[in-house]
């Protein structure tokens, strides 16, 4: 009896808690659940003040009054005392627990079921699908997260997802406050995120690659700014070396040369002062002689020395010497030394800023601008050059508004005016970062840069902007685009909008074109090495207008 009933056992347990029944009660249309687990079914169904049986659905309009099936409690009784005892293995810490397993040690769950929303180790798991047989549940590994997929207000599986409302609900939220709403199958929702997902996951990683590529070239610019610097120091160290030596070598030279100056007139001084002693002891020796021989009374004597006595010898001594001030000083040197002092500092100075300048300009990262704001901090204005212009092109508004016409203008010979293509350069040129904006207008109008060296005569590609390799062109016409380099054309996109800002980074080699509108599009950027400065060019049609804003 015992062997039947336990061949039998699955007839005797609970289809909510998987587990042999414990105070058995019967519904009327025949199926048997422990008195807890159907009550507290049905007390969640309260609200909706419509009952049913968790197996055959059968509904009931008002909450059935519960009887014990005493026959049902005695045999699962006597299943229970032969039944045999099963030694759980206790779930690890982070497994996910069985939730059917009795209050204490449990066991680890194998499998979720998304319609009962319980987690099964492998006996209960049996028993879930004994107890449904041909139901198709939906079931999934072992989670624990079962809670996150139970609607917090119906308790009921979020299998539906809103678009409207960005959200997963439950059946009975689409019947009520997601009613109208687009809704689509949780499951179909997914699959199509989850191929969105990929989407972005590809484009995260050929961001993440390009960034790494970026990383690697930004700490090789990062070596070699910081050996560049490095190099810089001791260059500049060994510069202002060599200057402070060649100042102290200057200051020896001419300390050397006041000293030797000074030397010389100091001795030449001193022999003529000898001289002049010499002279001056001889000349009172005259006079000493003069005045004893003034004195005497003997005619005779006085004749005999007379002669010897007044001749006085001729000086040696020049009698020219000018003894004035200015001569006996060495201020002006000290004048020509202080102003070598500020000739000095000023070159300094200006070379210092220079140097700042050079050094402002040096950057391992070169961000380069994003909105029209960005852009306008490198805005240049420009003004047309006339001796450049075809005589076809009037010029106006200061030169900065140009027209083909048909009548040429009475424009001097010039040996760089355009002599045969209805073309025109600005007077400055670009170097660093510039950016300005052009309006055209008429048939068609060509926005170019150029070396200055592009040919100014005869009607052949070298005299041609976008023709050669001394320049780049946008052509813009009514319904096209095109750019132009070295004879070869690139089609763009129509350019929508009658203004075109032009961006130019000389050192970093960009050139980008961009429609001006209510927002910024780019039209054609160019990478290369620029190796002259840039000059704004145009060109025209018969009608086309262009006008530097």
């Amino acid at each position: 009896m015992a062997k039947a009933m336990s061949s039998k056992q699955d007839i005797f347990m609970c289809s909510i808690c998987l587990d042999l029944l414990k105070d058995p009660v019967t519904l009327h249309c025949g199926h048997n659940y422990c008195s807890g687990c159907i009550n507290g079914c049905w007390d969640q169904e309260d609200q909706k003040g419509v009952y049913s049986c968790p197996q055959c659905r059968h509904t009931f309009t008002s909450r059935p009054v519960l009887k014990r099936n005493y026959m049902v409690a005695e045999l699962v009784e006597e299943m229970r005392k032969t039944r045999p005892t099963i030694e759980p293995a206790p779930a690890d810490h982070g497994d996910v627990e069985c939730d059917v397993c009795a209050s204490g040690t449990k066991l680890k769950a194998v499998k979720s079921c998304l319609d009962c929303l319980l987690s099964y180790c492998e006996t209960h798991f049996k028993a879930h699908n004994d107890l449904n047989p041909g139901r198709s549940h939906s079931l999934i590994d072992a989670t624990g997260q079962l809670q996150e997929r139970i609607c917090s207000i119906h308790k009921k599986a979020l299998d539906i997802f809103c678009r409207t409302d960005q959200s997963c609900i439950c059946y009975f939220c689409l019947m009520e406050e997601h009613k109208g709403h687009d809704t689509v199958s949780a499951a179909t929702e997914w699959s199509k995120k989850k191929e969105e997902l990929g989407e972005i996951q590809m484009r995260c990683q050929q961001t993440i690659q390009k960034r790494e590529k970026e990383v690697q070239e930004l700490r090789r610019a990062v070596e070699t700014l910081k050996s560049s610097a490095q190099s810089a120091v001791e260059h500049s160290d060994k510069m202002f070396d060599d200057v402070i030596r060649s100042v102290e070598r200057r200051r020896s030279e001419v300390t050397e040369l006041i000293r030797a100056q000074e030397k010389a007139e100091v001795s030449r001084a001193e022999g003529l002062l000898k001289d002049l002693e010499e002279e001056i002891s001889e000349l009172k020796k005259r006079v000493a002689e003069m005045e004893q021989l003034s004195h005497t009374q003997d005619p005779i004597h006085f004749l005999k020395n007379a002669g010897s006595t007044c001749d006085i010898p001729d000086s040696t001594i020049p009698t020219n010497m000018t003894l004035s001030h200015p001569y006996l000083s060495f201020e002006p040197v000290k004048t020509s030394v202080s102003e070598m002092k500020e000739k000095l500092e000023s070159i300094l100075e200006q070379e210092t800023v220079n140097i700042s300048t050079t050094v402002s300009g040096v950057q391992a990262v070169m961000t380069e601008p994003v909105t029209r704001e960005d852009f306008l901090q490198y805005y240049c204005q420009f003004t047309l050059d006339p001796n450049t212009a075809h005589r076809k092109l009037h010029l106006s508004e200061g030169n900065r508004r140009v027209e083909m016409r048909v009548a040429p203008q009475s424009y001097p010979d010039h040996p760089e005016r355009f002599s045969d293509r209805s073309q025109v350069l600005c007077r400055e040129g670009v170097s660093g970062r510039c950016y300005w904006e052009v309006e055209w207008g008429g048939a068609g109008t060509a926005i170019a840069v150029s070396y200055k060296t592009i040919s100014r005569k005869g009607n052949q590609d070298q005299s041609w902007f976008g023709k050669n390799s001394q320049s780049w062109k946008l052509s813009v016409y009514p319904r096209e685009a095109v750019f132009y380099h070295n004879n070869v054309e690139s089609y763009l996109p129509l350019v929508a909008s009658p203004r075109v800002g032009v961006y130019v980074d000389h050192r970093a080699g960009t050139l980008a074109f961009y429609n001006i509108s209510d927002t910024m599009t780019l039209l054609h950027k160019v990478q290369t090495t620029f190796s002259h400065t840039l000059y704004p060019g145009f060109g025209f049609l018969v009608g086309s207008t262009a006008k530097l804003l």
